[in-house]
């Protein structure tokens, strides 16, 4: 559905003639596609192949039956088609048109669209999926919402952030100040989910609304990433008492959190079963350590795999902050100059 709304974005000539036939009150039906699936259920028609342009399709929707594009959209291959799809298969439309459209889609697998004269609505039919298209202005509208709720969570993202960032570094984290981060993380990246699903269907009307994105999400990833590596139980291996998880054991319990229901996610218990932490309501005050995969991206210019090697070698955000420049030079792949760089922002981190 994403790959079809992006055909028929606003600004595009498919959209510009899907338009065209909604005002002029005719309806049509069009198939985005001239597979040999489609050829199968087409029944008399006109064969054409002529050059695609939005006034032209517009015209031949005034006939009865359906015009069919080639696969690329670039041509018209036929017009007046009627459609004889298999009538077995399952539709929840009532109209004619729009049946035909959502069984065309189901047989063929080539995305149909149906354009209601008596509603003057444009509904595309493709992977089992309908959606309606909306007018530009309604998008934006939504856009402009979506982009003012991300702003407003994003500020109390930070806020969080910077919470518990001090409780890290001062070891009086608990189980809620992680749990509250992720949560908070987690909301931003849906809400971020819903606005680019706009940008594909709003097309060149999207240009700037995908910059906002890019700018409110810039780093969400990368500390939901970090949040995870920092607070993630696993099991002990060899005596460990608090083991480093891998990098497989990291993605796991991020896909486990993406799996939860927006009803989940505003539960504690939930989120915190998810990074294997204690989710009953009194345990959510339990003290928790950070390994410092959070505070050591913060770092400008500190590579993933040094990030990886000072957490294995101290464990810990005390740690970390305890430790002398000379004990990270001797961290494999630090060196004593990224140990005095460490050490510095470290210390800046700390008091600030």
């Amino acid at each position: 559905m994403r790959a079809v709304l992006r055909r028929l974005a606003p600004g595009t000539p498919l959209r510009d003639a899907l338009d065209r036939i909604r005002r002029s009150g005719t309806g049509g039906l069009v198939v985005l596609g001239d597979d040999p699936a489609v050829r199968t259920i087409c029944d008399g028609g006109v064969d054409l192949d002529v050059e695609f342009a939005p006034a032209r399709l517009r015209e031949l929707s005034k006939m009865d039956g359906a015009v069919v594009l080639s696969t690329d959209g670039s041509r018209i291959t036929r017009a007046n088609v009627h459609l004889v799809p298999d009538p077995s298969l399952p539709a929840v439309e009532t109209g004619t048109r729009h049946r035909a459209a959502e069984r065309t889609a189901l047989h063929t697998g080539v995305p149909t669209v149906a354009v209601s004269a008596s509603m003057t609505t444009v509904t595309v039919y493709a992977g089992g999926l309908a959606r309606v298209l909306a007018d530009p202005v309604v998008l934006l509208a939504r856009a402009d919402q979506t982009v003012a709720t991300m702003e407003r969570h994003g500020a109390r993202t930070a806020r969080a952030r910077a919470r518990l960032d001090r409780a890290e570094m001062g070891d009086y984290a608990s189980v809620r100040d992680v749990v509250t981060m992720a949560q908070r993380l987690l909301r931003l990246e849906r809400l971020g989910a819903e606005l680019a699903e706009l940008t594909v269907e709003m097309g060149e009307y999207g240009r700037q609304t995908t910059l906002q994105l890019e700018e409110l999400l810039s780093d969400t990833p990368d500390e939901l990433w970090g949040l995870v590596a920092d607070h993630l139980r696993v099991e002990a291996v060899d005596g460990d008492a608090r083991p480093i998880p891998t990098p497989e054991q990291v993605t796991a319990g991020l896909e486990r959190l993406a799996a939860l229901t927006d009803a989940d996610l505003l539960l504690p218990a939930p989120v915190a079963r998810c990074l294997g932490l204690p989710a009953e309501p009194e345990d959510l005050d339990e003290h928790v350590t950070a390994r410092g995969h959070r505070m050591l991206a913060h770092i400008p210019r500190l590579r993933p795999v040094q990030i990886t090697a000072l957490v294995e070698r101290f464990g810990s955000v005390p740690a970390l902050l305890a430790a002398e420049q000379s004990d990270f030079a001797d961290v494999e792949g630090v060196g004593a100059l990224w140990a005095r760089h460490v050490r510095q922002r470290l210390t800046g981190l700390g008091t600030g």
